[in-house]
């Protein structure tokens, strides 16, 4: 049956008129909605710090105004100086008296971390106090990198392996430890170097310092 020609027009009209009525309520959300205003947008993910130090559970900043060997400084914060034993690192130790002597590249250590932090302000991310009262820190330098391990990353201290990673809250540091070995850098430049914790027990303890 051939259809009645005001009707095979009907529904090309019918899409004219949704189009208008679509294009006119448009229009006037466009006219409510204030100016400059934007839909929300997702927020970006939270970012962690870029070399990845662990965050402490307070900091200290102040001028670093000694170091005592490779893994430890004094910093005159705003209530007095405040010792840092560095954390997650151990350097080769300083000689006390004939019955404790040093190791090889203890004073090498040592003038490596002066040469970092000496004399500067620096925040210390801190997590603890040890034993003898210091505070145990990452203690950061200036370019947002830790001294902790650039320590390592020179060759001069070890990533603190000792009871099992007790010690190691910086993961990052074995990794470096092993870069600074495999280019022989600093203590690595020695033949069978010995690890702190070890001369500390084998060196003073036990007397075997060979």
């Amino acid at each position: 049956m051939r259809g009645n020609p005001y009707f095979r027009g009907g529904g090309k009209l019918a899409a004219v008129v949704v189009a208008l009525i679509l294009a006119a309520a448009a229009a006037v959300v466009d006219w409510l909605q204030p100016a400059g205003r934007q839909e929300p947008q997702p927020a970006p993910p939270a970012q962690g710090r870029a070399d990845g130090v662990p965050a402490g559970s307070y900091t200290l900043t102040g001028m670093i105004v000694n170091v005592a060997d490779g893994d430890t400084v004094t910093l005159r914060a705003p209530d007095g100086q405040r010792k840092i034993r560095m954390d997650s690192i151990d350097a080769p130790e300083e000689g006390h008296d004939a019955e404790q002597p040093g190791q090889p590249y203890a004073e090498a250590a040592r003038k490596h971390l002066a040469g970092l932090v000496a004399g500067k302000t620096l925040t210390a991310q801190c997590y603890e106090k040890d034993q003898y009262g210091r505070d145990v820190c990452a203690l950061m330098l200036e370019n947002g990198q830790s001294a902790n391990r650039a320590q390592v990353e020179a060759g001069y201290a070890w990533a603190y392996t000792a009871r099992r990673g007790d010690y190691l809250r910086d993961q990052a540091m074995p990794a470096l430890q092993r870069q600074a070995k495999a280019a022989g850098r600093g203590l690595w430049a020695q033949p069978g170097a010995v690890q702190p914790w070890k001369w500390r027990y084998d060196c003073w303890r036990q007397r075997q310092c060979g």
